[in-house]
């Protein structure tokens, strides 16, 4: 599409929006990887207006009203909570969805795409990779105060957005066809990769268990908590406001705080090329597991707030299987910049999983104490 088209097409989009004053800029935002997001200026007298545009791709989410009745139905009841308790600048707070003419959450085009518009949050800014422990805490602090704030969400279960994200016993099964069927003729140079994930089979099971035979009850989750889902105010650092609620839908709280966890208590980047560095960086998961737990407060279980690095183990594993299934079929799924970048991954997975094994005794240590 032309920049014209582009433009075209955006301002045919907008008109569908009961949106203040005339439209002085329109920039493409390329941060994010999957929607096409554009950000709105719009002036009138003497004041000028932000606006988040977004199409959402209908690719990777197949389901996209769905996608959409989550969104709205989750942002009006954190809102309803976050008045509930006084909160002020609400609008900073909470993703805030502004409703077409016509009274809708979203508007469908003339070619059955869907769009939404969010009202800008001023003042914050979201950052790729966490820098130091107060960050860390920061960003859990706000995923935990998430899953609180969700607690007593009521009415019909929300939409899988991508059905069995997190089934890491389906992620086993699928590994191990890829494996069977070896596409491109990979396996025989990671065979010691393949057999030790093989191996593994209990381990990634383990959660699934647990939320079967009750011990983890099921909740809705965010399924993609990195720091740059979360907003923090450019004057204090204080986290503010979660961001990307695509992949809000029912699933394990344990799985927000371990996302964090892969991405954030490790000592080397996720691709890197020798995995002989990969540790836990302690004082990470420390700040992590404390933000996590003071967020959520009282509304998780015992069993949330105790088993945090055995979530983080499985959900660190369940990522080198997606890594290296992905190696072995040619790598059809996750982006790659260089050759053998999806295997790098799958190699720093397993050492941060082993990490967090010879860790285990001091970290859960920790957690417990966290707990009382």
């Amino acid at each position: 599409m032309t920049e014209a088209e582009q433009d075209k097409t955006i301002r045919a989009v907008l008109a569908a929006y009961d949106l203040p004053g005339h439209i002085s800029g329109i920039t493409r935002l390329v941060n994010g990887h999957i929607n096409d997001t554009y950000q709105v200026q719009l002036e009138e007298e003497d004041r000028t207006e932000t606006w988040i545009l977004q199409r959402i791709n209908d690719t990777v989410f197949t389901r996209p009203v769905e996608l959409m009745e989550n969104v709205a139905r989750v942002t009006r009841h954190v809102r309803g909570r976050l008045v509930a308790e006084g909160v002020r600048d609400l609008d900073r707070r909470v993703l805030t969805l502004h409703p077409t003419v016509m009274g809708a959450d979203w508007y469908v085009d003339l070619y059955g795409q869907v769009w939404r518009v969010f009202a800008f949050v001023p003042r914050a800014t979201s950052h790729e990779v966490i820098t130091d422990p107060a960050q860390a805490y920061q960003a859990a602090l706000a995923f935990g105060h998430f899953q609180r704030l969700l607690a007593d969400f009521e009415g019909p279960r929300l939409h899988e957005t991508i059905p069995q994200f997190h089934d890491t016993p389906k992620r086993v099964r699928d590994f191990a066809a890829v494996v069977a069927a070896d596409p491109v003729g990979r396996l025989a140079g990671v065979r010691r990769e393949v057999d030790w994930l093989l191996g593994q089979e209990e381990l990634a099971g383990s959660m699934m268990r647990l939320a079967t035979e009750g011990v983890l009850p099921e909740r809705i989750t965010h399924n993609d908590t990195k720091l740059s889902n979360v907003l923090l105010d450019n004057a204090t650092g204080e986290a503010i406001c979660v961001l990307d609620l695509d992949t809000v839908m029912p699933g394990l709280s344990l799985y927000d705080f371990a996302d964090l966890c892969r991405s954030g208590a490790t000592t080397v980047p996720e691709d890197a090329p020798d995995a002989s560095g990969v540790d836990v960086d302690v004082p990470m998961f420390e700040a992590l597991a404390r933000g996590y737990l003071e967020g959520a407060g009282s509304a998780l279980e015992p069993a949330e707030r105790e088993l945090l690095v055995l979530a983080g183990e499985v959900m660190t594993l369940e990522q080198a299987y997606r890594f290296l299934g992905d190696y072995l079929a040619g790598d059809t799924y996750y982006q790659v910049s260089r050759d053998g970048q999806n295997l790098d991954r799958a190699r720093t997975q397993i050492a941060l999983v082993q990490a967090l094994q010879r860790h285990e005794e001091s970290l859960n240590l920790y957690v417990a104490g966290l707990a009382n």
